[in-house]
């Protein structure tokens, strides 16, 4: 579906005014509306000992969907698992937020968040299935224009979230940009690489101010 008119926040995101650092602000809220325009201005929410803080990093992660590596390995796992686009975007970020997975940050607040812009037509997923149709790898993540701010992955299976990100890339295009938040040494095996702060804000304005993919639509 396409997305929805949202209100507009009563906080600002104002990234002159942020510090030197990945945390620039505590506190605000998780709706749709505020969080839609943190993202339009370089910033997202994430939880840290119950406070919610919101991060724009200094070397921000970013995927140039063209110069995704793509291994032959991989080329194979695509041959053999299928993709599917919002179809089971809450079994996704349960995945995700699975509290077992090490580093897991994705509490009650910000899944219902999530779950409500998905709803709205802003939060997506893509999945990857076996030959039994069974989920076994995915994403999910925002669409702002042709900005798609990924948020989280997951797999069952060898290459699964990989899948998925193949899938994703293809659906975000040759004008678009992929945001991964921070590139680790995994996503760096991937084709992620690092744009400075300055840099990313820079390249926003005319991403999300473009027409939304459309595969979403569909």
């Amino acid at each position: 579906m396409s997305p929805q008119p949202l209100p507009p926040s009563p906080w600002r995101f104002e990234p002159d005014e942020w510090p030197e650092e990945d945390c620039v602000a505590a506190g605000a809220d998780l709706e749709p509306g505020t969080i839609i325009d943190a993202y339009r201005h370089g910033a997202f929410p994430m939880p840290h000992d119950g406070e919610l803080l919101w991060w724009s990093p200094m070397q921000r992660g970013i995927l140039v969907p063209s110069a995704l590596k793509v291994s032959r390995a991989l080329r194979r796992s695509v041959r053999h698992l299928s993709v599917t686009v919002d179809e089971s975007f809450e079994e996704v970020i349960d995945a995700c937020a699975d509290p077992t997975r090490p580093g897991s940050w994705i509490d009650s607040a910000i899944r219902e968040a999530y779950v409500n812009l998905h709803r709205l037509g802003w939060a997506h997923s893509v999945e990857t299935r076996n030959a039994e149709g069974a989920l076994v790898g995915g994403l999910y993540g925002l669409n702002i224009g042709g900005l798609f701010a990924g948020e989280s992955m997951f797999h069952r299976e060898t290459d699964a979230s990989k899948v998925a990100l193949v899938a994703l890339a293809e659906i975000v295009g040759e004008s678009g940009l992929i945001d991964v938040q921070w590139r680790t040494p995994h996503l760096a095996s991937l084709g992620v690489v690092e744009w400075p702060r300055a840099m990313y804000l820079s390249a926003l304005p005319p991403l999300v101010n473009s027409e939304p993919l459309s595969e979403w639509a569909r």
